[in-house]
C-alpha cells in the first residue's frame, strides 16, 4: 500500500490503487479538504488516511461517487465528518450494503474475509438529487448527478478553479465499463450531458489512468453502440448481434441483461 499521489491540477490529487485499480480524489483548500471515495475496507481506509495526512492536516468532507462497495466501505473511519452522496446512494447502501458485503466475501481471497467482516457500513448523511456545491476551504466544488449510467446514483465532482472533473465510474480506463448494476440505455445520454456541461480537459475515471475529453467521447460512442445493439438484440435475438458489441462477451452479456431489464420494465 505505497501508492503515490498524482497532482492533476492546483492542489488536486489522484491516488490510483492496486486494489481494483481504483482512484481516490483529494481536493485541498485553505484549512479544509475533500476526499472522494473511501475504498474497500477499514484497513484500506486507514492506509488512505495516512496518505491524505502526508498532503494535508486539515479536516475533511467526504463524497461517495456511488453506492458500490469499493467506493464507500471505508466511510466509518472518516466520521464524524460530513459524507455526501446522491440520495439514492444513501438509500441503496442502507438497503443493499450487507448484501454487497456478503457478495464480496464470496469472491475475495479467504485471507481477506476478516477484513470485510469488520467493516461498519456507513451511508452518506448529506444527500442531494441533482446538484450541490461545497465550500472546501474557499474553493467551490460542485457535485452533479447527470442521470442513470453505471449506477442509479453516479456523482460527478467538478473543481472549476482547477479545470478537473472526477467522473467516478461513469468513465472507465484500462477495462471495459462495468455494466452489472447499470442502465445501458441511459448511460450514453448521461455521459453526453457531462461532456456538454463541463468543458474541462482533465477527467479522472473511477478506475484507471486519468484521461481527456477525447477519451471520454470515444467511450461515449461505444456506449451508444451498446445501447443500439442491445435494442436490436431484444428484437432479433443474440446470436447474430452479440459479435458486433465493442466489449468481450462476458461484459456484453451483462450489458444486454441490464438493457433487457430496462426494455421490459
Amino acid at each position: 500500500m505505497n501508492e503515490q499521489w498524482l497532482e492533476v491540477g492546483d492542489r488536486i490529487y489522484v491516488r490510483r490503487h492496486e486494489s481494483f485499480d481504483m482512484n481516490v480524489g483529494l481536493v485541498v483548500g485553505d484549512g479544509h479538504c475533500l476526499v472522494l471515495d473511501t475504498r474497500t475496507s477499514h484497513r484500506e481506509a486507514a492506509d488512505l488516511i495516512e496518505a491524505v495526512r502526508r498532503i494535508t492536516a486539515s479536516p475533511w468532507t467526504v463524497v461517495n461517487s456511488h453506492s458500490h462497495f469499493d467506493h464507500y466501505f471505508g466511510n466509518a473511519l472518516f466520521r464524524p465528518a460530513e459524507i455526501w452522496g446522491h440520495v439514492r446512494c444513501a438509500e441503496e447502501i442502507e438497503q443493499y450494503g450487507e448484501q454487497q458485503r456478503a457478495n464480496v466475501i464470496g469472491y475475495l481471497p479467504e485471507e481477506r474475509r476478516e477484513e470485510l467482516e469488520e467493516v461498519t457500513i456507513v451511508p452518506p448523511d448529506h444527500t442531494f438529487t441533482a446538484a450541490a456545491s461545497l465550500d472546501i476551504g474557499g474553493r467551490i466544488v460542485h457535485l452533479r448527478h447527470f442521470g442513470l449510467g453505471h449506477s442509479s446514483n453516479d456523482v460527478v465532482v467538478h473543481v472549476p478553479d482547477a479545470g478537473v472533473v472526477f467522473a467516478g465510474d461513469l468513465v472507465e480506463e484500462g477495462a471495459p465499463p462495468a455494466f452489472s448494476d447499470s442502465y445501458p440505455l441511459d448511460w450514453p445520454a448521461t455521459t453526453a450531458a457531462m461532456l456538454d456541461e463541463l468543458p474541462e480537459q482533465v477527467i479522472v475515471p473511477g478506475h484507471g489512468a486519468v484521461v481527456d475529453r477525447a477519451y471520454v467521447q470515444a467511450q461515449h460512442d461505444e456506449l451508444v453502440l451498446v445501447a443500439e445493439l442491445a435494442k436490436r438484440a431484444h428484437v432479433e435475438g443474440l446470436r447474430d448481434v452479440i459479435k458486433l458489441f465493442p466489449y468481450p462477451e462476458d461484459v456484453t452479456r451483462q450489458a444486454i441483461t441490464r438493457a433487457f431489464l430496462q426494455l421490459e420494465s
